[in-house]
Order: structure tokens, then sequence, then C-alpha cells
């Protein structure tokens, strides 16, 4: 066997024990050790990202050198490499950029438990994008559900303890669901292992045995982890977990997370039930018009919004909804689009997040009104945060188009549902232009015109700290990681191909 063959392994423990070990280290050598650990897997998923490329195919490794059912095993694909490399990709920019802002909000003698949570959440979204074995992502899923909790909280202000709660009440929901769907299906199959149970599946299908019960089951796994993704109308708990948390869980919740649990779904729907019996169930109809409702109501309430972070957050509601949106045209065309806006919403959002940190955190500003003119002193934090907000509205030349493009191109080869699909893409657009671009008018506001409006709506302060100079937020690490975000976001704009092809190929092995 290869020895990069143990990289997936590799990859998942060496975050679960950089979780252990960041425990007992203080402030300073847990950022540092944490980032050395996230920068390492970031280079170990690259390595199996080409030796999957390379070798047009996948391998299984088994856990303890035993097959199913004694040991377990765990897959990797080009599919699983590219998303195992996004989630370390984005979870290292994340850490890099926002380090000022974690010390700007969170207590010195807690900021191991912040960079614990970090190794923990990264690690389970890893083990659930490569487990071969349903039960194991299960168990991957409570682990990221607490971490998530974790990172809500760790901040300690009155309402992040609130909405942590309620995160984690509506996440073992999901939790709950997905769970009994796993035991009615071992109940049917005898089998936990993904390729096991297709093919006990596909035998049970052609014998007409079990339709009803395998109907159930596909339903609760999907209503479990839309609960845990976010999914209208499941979505109550992101506005304020990603707006009252610190701006890295924020983007590490909305970028890498929430997609996690979509990139399983994926998984049950090729790799575990069978995407024929997928499409037999209607499962895809349901996916289809609650990520349409997505789409409207998200962008809607995020056109309503005052606040800065719950109008991003709300955004991430619309995004979401593209995603299943694509999932819901039960075609390939359409999944690979729905794959490839995960990467581009992804990359996207934690930019915003992070480069949105020096004009909020650094200013104290919490409202889009307190934004204006905040450019002239925050000049390239603005310009990087204008940049995801011309991504998220699908400006050309950056991810954001080519992902509405993927998924307008599916639509149009649909048939029954193309006209809804295009509908709503042009009117999401249009709203995702009105409230984000907003900001970016805002952000750049000439200071004669609020030097005008001192006495309607802007004090002495604001003027003070928009043409002030000097941020608590800026550092080395952050210009890095927004730059970096920023390059991903024109990477994917100008040379998708290679990635649409690998989410091809990956689909191909899938199935």
């Amino acid at each position: 066997m290869d020895f990069i063959k143990n990289f997936p392994f590799f990859s998942i423990m060496l975050c679960m024990f950089c979780a252990i070990i960041t425990s007992v280290l203080g402030r300073k050598a847990a950022k540092y050790f944490t980032r050395i650990i996230l920068g390492t897997v970031l280079c170990l998923s690259a390595a199996i990202l080409v030796y999957t490329c390379e070798n047009d195919g996948s391998f299984v490794y088994y856990m303890g050198h035993f097959p199913a059912p004694w040991g377990n095993e765990i897959r990797s694909g080009c599919l699983e490499a590219i998303f195992a490399l996004f989630v370390s990709l984005v979870a290292f920019l994340s850490v890099v950029g926002g380090a000022k802002a974690v010390e700007y909000d969170i207590e010195d003698k807690k900021e191991n438990l912040f960079y614990i949570l970090v190794c923990l959440m990264v690690s389970s979204l890893l083990a659930m994008c490569y487990t071969n074995d349903l039960f194991t992502g299960y168990v991957f899923i409570e682990i990221n559900t607490i971490a998530g909790c974790g990172l809500i909280m760790v901040r300690q202000i009155g309402k992040s303890v609130v909405t942590a709660i309620r995160y984690m009440v509506i996440s073992l929901l999901g939790s709950g669901l997905f769970l009994i769907g796993v035991t009615l299906l071992y109940s049917l199959t005898g089998h936990l292992l993904m390729s096991n149970i297709q093919e006990n599946v596909a035998l049970l299908m052609e014998n007409g045995d079990y339709k009803v019960q395998l109907t159930v089951v596909i339903g609760l796994m999907t209503v479990g982890l839309a609960i845990k993704s976010g999914l209208f109308p499941f979505h109550l708990w992101i506005p304020d977990a990603y707006g009252q948390s610190n701006v890295v869980s924020s983007s590490l919740l909305s970028s890498t997370v929430s997609k996690g649990y979509i990139f399983l779904l994926i998984k049950i729907y090729f790799r575990t039930i069978g995407f024929e019996v997928i499409e037999k169930s209607g499962v895809f109809y349901i996916c289809f018009a609650f990520g349409i409702a997505a789409m409207i109501i998200g962008s809607v309430i995020a056109l309503r919004e005052r606040s800065f972070r719950r109008m991003i957050a709300f955004s991430s509601i619309a995004q979401i909804g593209y995603i299943f949106m694509g999932i819901g045209l039960g075609t390939k065309a359409g999944i690979a689009a729905a794959i490839f806006h995960i990467f581009a919403h992804g990359v996207t959002k934690s930019l915003l997040f992070i480069s949105s940190s020096e004009f909020t955190e650094g200013s104290h500003s919490k409202n889009i009104d307190d934004i204006k003119g905040l450019a002239y002193k925050y000049k390239f934090s603005a310009l990087c945060y204008s940049i995801g907000a011309f991504s998220i509205v699908g400006f050309p030349l950056l991810s954001g188009f080519i992902s509405k493009l993927l998924l307008g191109q599916a639509s149009i080869t649909h048939g029954p549902m193309q006209w809804i699909a295009l509908l709503t893409l042009a009117v999401s657009t249009i709203l995702n232009v009105i409230y984000f671009l907003r900001t970016v008018i805002y952000l750049y506001l000439p200071l004669d015109t609020l030097k005008e409006k001192t006495k309607n709506a802007v004090t002495e302060e604001h003027l003070n700290a928009a043409t002030g100079s000097g941020s608590c937020m800026k550092s080395p690490g952050f210009i890095f990681g927004i730059t970096m975000l920023v390059l991903l976001n024109f990477l994917l704009g100008l040379a998708s191909g290679p990635v649409i092809n690998i989410i091809n190929q990956g689909l191909d092995f899938f199935s």
C-alpha cells in the first residue's frame, strides 16, 4: 500500500491530537501550534488530491488493517480530497486572518479552549468527508455539534450563551432524526458500510421490498442533515449564531460546518442509498422546493436586516438554498453545480466575515448605518470585503459568477422546473445586488456627505472613526488571510475548469 493512503487517517488524527495537546499549552503556544497542524493537514489534503487525480480513481484505507465489519474504513477519491482541501484551507486562513479578532473577543485564559474547539471541528469535518461508515459519520456529527456550540459560546457575552443553547437544541434534533434513519437502514440491510448498504438497497428495490420504509429512511436523513445545515425553514439558529460569535467562529460555521453536512448528504444519496433509488423516492422535488423558498426568503430578510453581521448571516440562508436547489434538480450537472457553489460560497463567506472584522470589531460598529465612510480608514479590508460582496452578487471574474452560471446551465437542461429555477436565480441575484452593494456604497460614502448629515445620522465620534488611522484588528496574518481568500475567489472565477472536472470525476466514482 502506498504510504500516501495513510494521509486521510493522519489528517483526522493530527487534528484530534492537536486538540489534546493544545489543552495544556498557553495562549500563544496554542495559537501557533494550531496553525502548524492546520497547515500540515492542508499539505496532506493537497497531496491526496494530486494522488487521486493522477491515479484516476479512489482508495480505501482499512483502520487497523482489518476490513469491515471487524474494522473501520476510510475512503478517499478526488471529490473527498478536494472537499478536505477546501475545509483545511478555509480553516487555516480563517484562523490566521482572524487571530487579532480572537484576541480582541476572547479572554486570554480561554484562547487555548477556542483552538481546541477549532481542531475538533476540523477533525470531525474531515472524518465526515472521508468515512465509509454511516455510524462513524454520526459519531463525528455529534463531535462537530459540540465543537460548534463551544465556538459560539466561547465569546461569553450574554446573548452568545442563549444562542449556543438554541444551536445545540436544534442541532440535536437534526442529529436524532439522522440517527433514527441510520438505525432503520441498518435494520433493513444489516450493514453500516456505505458500499454494502448500496448493494443491499439495490437488491431490495429489485425485489420490490420495503419501499415505504426506504422512503422513510431517506426522508429522515434528509431532514436531519437539512436542519443541521440551516436550510429554510430550519434556519432559526443561523442569524444569532453567526451574528453573536467571534468572526473566526462565524467564518467556520458558515463556510465549512453547514457545508460538511450537505457533503455527507450527497455521499448518502450517491454512495449509500444509490442515485436511482433517491430519484424514485421523490426527495429531489422536496429539496428543490425548499431550496427555492430559501433563496427568496433568505434574501428578503437580509434586505430588511439592519445589523451588519446578521445581514451576512441571512445571506447564508439564501446561499444554502442555492445548493439545495442544485441538488433538487436531480441531475449530475445540478449536483456538480451545487458542490462548486459550496466551494465558492465557503471561500467568499469566510472573506466577508474576516475582512469585515476590522471595521465592525475594531470600530465597534454593528449597524449597517454605522459603517458609512469607514473605507477611508480601513482601506484594504474594505476593498477585500467589496470583492467578496461582488462575488456573492455574481460579478464576472469571481467565483460566485461561475457557480450561478453552472446552476443556470443545469436548470436549462432540466426541463419541467427550468423556468422556476431560472426566475428564482434572477430574483435572488437582484436582491443580492441591493443588500450587498448597499453596504459597499455605505463604506465608500464620501466624507463630505457625512459631514453634511452629521445632525441627522452620524455622530462626531463616528466621523472620527471614519477619518482616523490604525486598527486593533490589522496584523500581517490578517492581511495574508484575506489576501489569499481574495486570490482564491479570483482563482475559482478564472480557472474553474479543473475544479469542475474534479467534481465531475468524483461524482462518477461515487455512483
